[in-house]
């Protein structure tokens, strides 16, 4: 199918400039090409819109009615592709992105603090979600995420450090039922797991043993989606509860909570934001993760 909008610059150019040869400068190309530019838009609509002498040019009348129609949209467009231009000349509008409940250095706020400072047309829009899903799907602009997890086909940039899971108990916890030698001694000790929705089975805890990963299926006493209340139940001495090294490293500092199993327990690849792989990317997500860049080098 033709497309409607073909030729319509040359004639304008031509109208403007009542010259072919100042219409083929304005635009950029030969004479030639103007001349037949023009001529397959007339074929197209079967009508004369210029009338050629060897002194001058004019518009015809259906070519005056023509002229009189268009340009009032073609600068409308022009006006459009203008606005399009200084949005992207700054970094602006709603940025979402799906997080992952334990990415707790990207949600810290000091990264996020940062990137709204210095980029205030930016409206972040952060879902906190341990969901798997289709970002590009549920409109999301980018997501973060644990590296291991992520589609091959999206592009990741890190956020964070290498990561480290471990078991963690209260040392009130400890000292009434005494603490796992082995991560195969869990299923015998009180434990507070994790499960993203209420239809999914607890989370299985992951270790490391010569090398090789195993997993351990414990039968949670407590089970919750929420890892704050998982850290508020295992310093209230209810339980080994198992998450992030980085988010339960505040409460071992303070002594509130006793780090186990740290032998199993080797580093990993940490948290990437990732988005999908595209031509042009938004500016506002180009915005951000040249900042995590920058920000990471300091």
């Amino acid at each position: 199918m033709a497309d409607d909008f073909e030729g319509i610059s040359v004639f304008l150019a031509i109208a403007e400039a009542r010259n072919f040869r100042v219409a083929s400068e304005r635009l950029g190309v030969t004479r030639s090409a103007v001349s037949q530019a023009l001529q397959r838009l007339e074929d197209r609509i079967g009508v004369a819109l210029v009338q050629r002498t060897t002194r001058s040019v004019r518009l015809t009348e259906a070519g005056e009615l023509f002229y009189e129609t268009v340009r009032i949209s073609a600068a409308q467009v022009s006006t459009a592709v203008q606005a399009l231009r200084e949005i992207e000349a700054h970094p602006s509008g709603r940025l979402r992105i799906a997080v992952s409940s334990i990415a707790e250095g990207f949600l810290s706020g000091e990264l996020l603090a940062g990137f709204v400072e210095a980029f205030p047309k930016v409206k972040l829009d952060l879902t906190i979600t341990d969901e798997e899903f289709d970002i590009v799907e549920a409109g999301f602009d980018a997501g973060v995420r644990l590296g291991e997890v992520i589609q091959q086909d999206m592009i990741a940039v890190p956020v964070s450090a290498q990561q480290r899971q471990c078991a963690v108990a209260s040392p009130g916890y400890i000292e009434r039922h005494g603490g796992p030698n082995h991560p195969r001694d869990l299923p015998m000790h009180v434990c507070v797991g994790w499960r993203p929705r209420p239809d999914a089975a607890p989370y299985r805890w992951e270790f490391t043993e010569n090398g090789r990963d195993f997993d351990v299926s414990v039968e949670p006493a407590v089970t919750t989606n929420d890892m704050g209340v998982m850290i508020r139940m295992a310093r209230a001495g209810a339980g080994i509860t198992f998450g992030m090294m980085e988010t339960f490293q505040p409460y071992i500092e303070r002594g509130e909570l006793v780090p186990l199993l740290e032998a199993y327990c080797p580093p990993f690849a940490g948290f990437y934001v990732y988005y999908p792989t595209r031509h042009r990317q938004p500016l506002k997500l180009r915005a951000l993760v040249e900042y995590i860049r920058t920000s990471r080098k300091t």
